[in-house]
C-alpha cells in the first residue's frame, strides 16, 4: 500500500476537514481521517488539522492520531491543552497567525507554520526563527486569492533564502481555474508542483509566474508525469478541506492509478 505514492505527491495534502468551505463535525472529521489511513492512497495524506480551541472535544479513538494544531487562541493555554491530549494523539506541528515573537517566546525549537504575508519583509523577517513560512492562496473574497506573479515572488523568495513553504486554501483542484459559483480564480497544485521544482532549478520570477497561470491541463499533466519520482522541491504541502477532489484529478490525469509502484 505504501508504495503506491510517487516520492512528489507523498504527504502533499494535510486533512483540514474540519476548516472552511468543508467545515466537517469533528466527530466525522476524525473517522474520515482514519479511513484515509487504511487506504491505498495513504502517503499522499498528511495530519489531520485540528483548531486549538477544539481539542479540548477531540475523541481521537484507538490507535495513533497524528494532528496538526492550527493555533486560534491564547498561546498561554496551548501547552495546557496539548498536555491534555491522550497518549495516542501526536503532534506533529503547529500552524498560526501569530506574531513572530510571540511564536518564539512559545514554540522555538518546534515545528511551526507561521503564516506571514507577501513580501520580502515578511520573508526576511521569518528567516531567523527557524519557522516556515505559509501563506494563504483562498479564501472567501477574492482578494485571498493572490496573483500568480505575487506567489510567484513568494516562492522565488524562499528558494533564494533556503526556506520551504506551506500553502493553505483555495487549492481543491489540479489546474488553475475559475470557479463559475464565485468568479474566482483558483491556483492549481500542479502548477504549484511545477513553479516550485523550476525554482529550485533556478528559475526567475516571470518563468514561475507563467507556470502558476497555465490553464493548460494536459500540457501541465505531462511536465508533472515526469517528476513524479523525485521528492517535492520546496513545497511541503498544503491543507485542504477535500481530500477527494484533489484525488479524483490526480487519478482522472493519470497521475496516480491504484497499485503503481513508485
Amino acid at each position: 500500500m505504501n508504495g503506491a505514492i510517487p516520492a512528489m505527491l507523498r504527504g502533499l495534502i494535510d486533512d483540514a476537514a474540519l476548516f472552511p468551505p468543508g467545515n466537517a463535525p469533528l466527530e466525522a472529521a476524525v473517522p474520515a481521517h482514519r479511513g484515509y489511513r487504511q487506504s491505498w492512497y495513504e502517503p499522499l495524506v498528511g495530519p489531520l488539522l485540528v483548531p486549538q480551541s477544539r481539542l479540548g472535544d477531540l475523541e481521537p479513538g484507538r490507535g495513533e492520531l497524528r494532528i496538526g494544531v492550527v493555533v486560534d487562541g491564547d498561546l498561554d493555554a496551548l501547552p495546557a491543552a496539548v498536555a491534555a491530549l491522550g497518549p495516542q494523539v501526536t503532534v506533529t506541528h503547529y500552524e498560526s497567525r501569530h506574531a513572530l515573537d510571540r511564536l518564539t517566546e512559545h514554540l522555538a525549537g518546534k515545528a511551526v507554520f507561521a503564516e506571514i504575508p507577501f513580501g520580502d519583509a515578511a520573508l526576511d523577517a521569518v528567516r531567523p526563527t527557524g519557522f516556515t513560512p505559509k501563506f494563504r492562496t483562498g479564501g472567501l473574497a477574492a482578494e485571498f486569492f493572490p496573483a500568480p506573479e505575487t506567489l510567484a515572488a513568494a516562492i522565488h523568495g524562499c528558494r533564494r533564502r533556503g526556506m520551504r513553504f506551506k500553502l493553505t486554501a483555495g487549492l481543491h483542484r489540479a489546474v488553475r481555474r475559475t470557479d463559475p459559483a464565485t468568479g474566482f480564480t483558483h491556483h492549481g497544485f500542479l502548477n504549484v508542483l511545477l513553479a516550485a521544482d523550476e525554482a529550485q532549478n533556478g528559475a526567475g520570477v516571470d518563468e514561475i509566474a507563467a507556470t502558476l497561470a497555465s490553464t493548460d491541463t494536459e500540457g501541465l499533466a505531462a511536465r508533472t508525469a515526469k517528476l513524479l519520482g523525485r521528492p517535492r522541491a520546496l513545497w511541503t504541502g498544503f491543507g485542504s478541506c477535500s481530500i477527494d477532489e484533489p484525488l479524483t484529478d490526480l487519478t482522472d490525469l493519470g497521475l496516480l492509478t491504484r497499485g503503481d509502484r513508485a
